[in-house]
């Protein structure tokens, strides 16, 4: 008869741990474009899902709405997005501009070096077996209600 082992530990500090580590990685190279990951995510997600109101972005984002707001002031004022009329008088619409595009396109770049570099770091066959490992648990907990759709990729 085979006993399964337990888990031990906390799995959230565990996942904290790595996302953090990670997180620097991309952050590292991300930054010699001039983009924070938080931005390129941002000009990502409007550049494949835009243009759109603030609040069907927030919620593509899976961030609260003020979070958003204050995200936007910086790519607007460097003129990347646009913040312009939407279809009522109430609306807003969330658009990407041609340098937002350019700047979206150079991170990319940086975004792309990274994933490579953690391939190499962690080995191919690790990082395809923790995708897979992330989908199936990300499907398992949003079929209980525990989470939301993260929206639009960066590739």
């Amino acid at each position: 008869m085979t006993t399964l082992a337990k888990p031990q530990g906390c799995t959230n500090l565990r996942l904290r741990r790595l996302s953090r580590l990670v997180s620097r990685h991309y952050d590292a190279h991300v930054a010699a474009s001039g983009l924070k990951t938080t931005q390129y995510s941002l000009l990502s997600h409007v550049v494949q899902l835009g243009p759109l109101r603030p609040v069907d972005l927030a919620r593509a984002m899976n961030v609260e709405a003020s979070t958003l707001t204050r995200n936007l002031k910086p790519m607007v004022a460097a003129g990347w997005l646009t913040q312009g009329e939407g279809p009522d008088a109430r609306s807003r619409m969330i658009a990407v501009t041609d340098a937002g595009r350019a700047k979206r396109a150079e991170a990319q770049a940086h975004w792309r070096d990274a994933q490579l570099g953690l391939n190499d770091l962690l080995g191919v066959e690790r990082v395809l077996a923790l995708h897979a490992l992330l989908d199936e648990s990300l499907e398992v907990l949003q079929r209980a209600g525990l989470a939301e759709d993260q929206g639009a990729s960066h590739e």
